[in-house]
């Protein structure tokens, strides 16, 4: 009998606590109460919810920039709260790729340059991280962009290009915030797709957004609302 795979996510009772002071009045805000989430590998799950529902501060959790107040993250297995900054920040730029709102690309450099930037914190040498760059810009498409500086491309490209930079370490999980918000509804749709091609392609993909239509793409919904999943939901091809 074969024995499931470990999830790439695994949150159990996740809870995140904010005290606030006010002048003498200490204020708690639960941003999160009680989450359980699993997601496994290969899956594409969108969480969903309106400002201050909590999804924020699960998608910082889920990628290792905050960590929970009460409850029990699993990431590939690995406890969180077991690992020193170090570990942390390996994981964060080795096996969660990250893709924001805002391209957070570098104006002065191509966009292999951008690309390969994970990989020279990394040490990995140079020849190699070219080599790395310029297939990470092959599967989004972009190999005859790549000594382009953002300035010298659309905001749809420019996404693209943060997405090879997400991919170019191949890490276990892609986490999108926000992605589509800075685009037209063109390139939105555009890199959605992007991402429905690189999810059939195998990749675990989760995408943060207050968007029915963007959540949609996903092959599962999660409802967040006041620190709570609400609803979780496969969504019908």
């Amino acid at each position: 009998m074969s024995q499931l795979a470990t999830p790439v996510v695994d949150m159990r009772g996740i809870w995140k606590t904010y005290g606030m002071s006010r002048k003498d009045d200490a204020v708690r805000v639960d941003a999160l109460r009680g989450v359980d989430l699993t997601v496994q590998d290969g899956e594409f799950t969108a969480i969903i919810g309106p400002s201050g529902s909590g999804k924020s501060t699960l998608m910082h959790i889920i990628g290792c920039l905050d960590t929970p107040t009460q409850g029990t993250y699993l990431i590939d297995g690995e406890d969180a709260s077991d690992l020193t900054e170090e570990d942390l920040a390996e994981i964060r730029n080795h096996r969660i790729g990250f893709v924001f709102q805002q391209f957070n690309l570098l104006a002065s450099l191509s966009a292999w340059r951008n690309v390969e930037l994970p990989l020279a914190y990394g040490r990995v040498p140079a020849a190699k991280r070219r080599t790395l760059a310029m297939e990470a810009l092959a599967k989004v498409g972009l190999t005859a962009r790549a000594n382009h500086k953002p300035g010298e491309m659309s905001g749809g490209q420019q996404q693209r290009v943060a997405v090879a930079r997400a991919l170019v370490t191949n890490p276990s999980l892609l986490l999108a915030d926000e992605p589509t918000g800075n685009l037209d509804s063109v390139s939105s749709a555009d890199t959605l797709k992007l991402f429905a091609e690189l999810n059939r392609e195998g990749r675990t993909i989760i995408l943060i957004t207050h968007d029915p239509g963007v959540a949609a793409s996903a092959r599962r919904v999660v409802q967040v609302r006041d620190g709570q999943i609400t609803s979780d939901k496969a969504v019908e091809a």
